[in-house]
């Protein structure tokens, strides 16, 4: 064999090997190539469940945030209520493409065809905790799913009408020089009008001197200052410009639920008969409906006063009061309710003593009455809570300290008169005044976000 032909044949077994090798390793990596793909379309279908599953969540939170119950509800029905709402509102809203089961699983809701995105849910008790509705959804593409599992608290409602220093539904007047100031915060003397019925929803004759924005409600009213403004440290137009809002959101007014009250009126009760004419102190008292009474000297309210209605109070003296006032009109149907205050008044906490024990608890309100009118005509010092009547009117040169929200519930006018001065201080104010705990509503918990797969 020559020399020539035995290097032609190792050539030839060269060039095979290296073939060899050489789609050894095209076969390796297109099966690297298509596993790297699959991993990635994988991957894709994966990121693609996990935001099906996040979508789901955010649609689950902005329907639960709609629900309000009544506190009545007893928490063993939380669940079954919160899911007959749901489906009230889905239903009045014309929604199909998402519905809630009676036991509450949410079926399969498309979300991308294309790729086969969609989520589920399920609402259910916490197992350990009435108060805490648990929701888990879903996501799902293709192959693949992710799930998220979250808590909403069930606590009462804070209606966004105490963020006000004064919200009253008709327009308020002041004749003369009003100054309402924030004792730490300009907010705390923030005013709400919503003036449906007049188109001058606030009116000063004088000088005006605000701390607090001022909101109102009804877009076609407007406002009247005959001196000098001053608000939240901008004067003139600049004041009205960057401080008052025409066409604000609109604001619920809640009504108290009074009746829980009764129990704690376990003192004397006062009628027809009963003589008025010296000071007095009141202690746990009930006023008798048609009563009508006329107190000639000082009082000392301690505890509770429970008016019964209809009735027309008169205090023609000084009034101290240690407590809360109750007055259980008819909003609606008001009458010629009403409690005058004629000279001085102070309100103050509940004092010390046993017989106060049962009422501690209610805190943050000061006066109660929404269907009765309510008028300061002496000096007045301090309001130790929410101050809630039909309608309200001032007319000393006041000086006082309020220490909760003033709602007139009336279309008429809240007047206040003379050059009275109100600073607000509500910025360790109660979160949910007494008697206006009516509402459960749900509350997102973020921290208990959790993804089990």
């Amino acid at each position: 064999m020559s020399l020539c032909t035995s290097r032609s044949g190792s050539a030839m077994i060269t060039c095979m090997i290296v073939l060899v090798i050489a789609s050894a390793m095209a076969v390796a990596l297109a099966s690297i190539s298509g596993a790297n793909l699959q991993i990635a379309d994988n991957q894709r279908h994966t990121n693609q469940a996990f935001a099906s599953a996040e979508s789901g969540l955010e649609v689950m939170r902005f329907w639960l945030s709609r629900v309000q119950m009544p506190s009545s509800t007893p928490p063993s029905e939380y669940l079954g209520t919160v899911i007959r709402d749901v489906q009230t509102d889905l239903q009045e809203n014309l929604v199909t493409n998402l519905m809630v089961n009676n036991d509450g699983s949410i079926p399969p809701v498309p979300l991308d065809p294309t790729t086969g995105q969609s989520f589920r849910g399920q609402w259910s008790k916490q197992p350990t905790d009435p108060m805490i509705l648990q929701v888990a959804t879903t996501g799902t593409s293709g192959m693949a799913a992710r799930a998220i599992v979250v808590h909403f608290h069930i606590e009462p409602y804070r209606f966004p009408i105490f963020n006000y220093g004064i919200a009253t539904k008709g327009a308020i007047r002041f004749p003369q020089n009003p100054t309402l100031t924030g004792t730490a915060q300009n907010w705390e003397a923030d005013i709400y009008v919503e003036s449906a019925n007049s188109l001058v929803a606030v009116e000063v004759g004088g000088n005006a001197n605000f701390d607090g924005d001022i909101d109102i409600g009804n877009p076609s009213a407007n406002v009247s200052f005959g001196g000098d403004v001053q608000i939240a440290g901008d004067y003139g137009q600049a004041a009205v410009d960057e401080h008052i809002t025409i066409g604000a959101d609109p604001v619920q007014f809640p009504v108290p639920e009074l009746t829980q009250f009764n129990q704690y009126a376990t003192g004397p009760v006062i009628g027809p008969s009963t003589s008025l004419a010296g000071g007095m102190t009141l202690i746990n008292t009930t006023i008798q409906a048609g009563t009508n009474p006329t107190f000639l000297g000082n009082v000392i309210i301690q505890g509770i006063l429970l008016i019964e209605a209809p009735n027309v109070v008169t205090f023609t003296r000084n009034v101290a009061l240690e407590g809360i006032i109750v007055a259980d009109g008819d909003v609606l149907n008001p009458g010629t309710n009403g409690i005058s205050f004629q000279g001085n008044f102070s309100s103050g906490p509940y004092p010390s003593g046993s017989q106060f024990d049962a009422i501690r608890s209610q805190v943050g309100s000061s006066i109660l009455a929404p269907g009765f009118g309510v008028s300061f005509t002496g000096n007045f010092s301090s309001v130790n809570g929410v101050l809630a009547a039909n309608d309200l009117f001032f007319s000393a040169n006041a000086s006082a300290v309020v220490k909760g929200t003033m709602i007139s519930y009336s279309q008429n006018p809240m007047v206040v008169e003379g050059n009275i001065s109100m600073d607000f201080d509500r910025a360790s104010a109660v979160e949910i005044p007494a008697g206006f705990d009516l509402l459960r509503v749900l509350e997102y918990d973020p921290a208990s976000y959790a993804m089990p797969f």
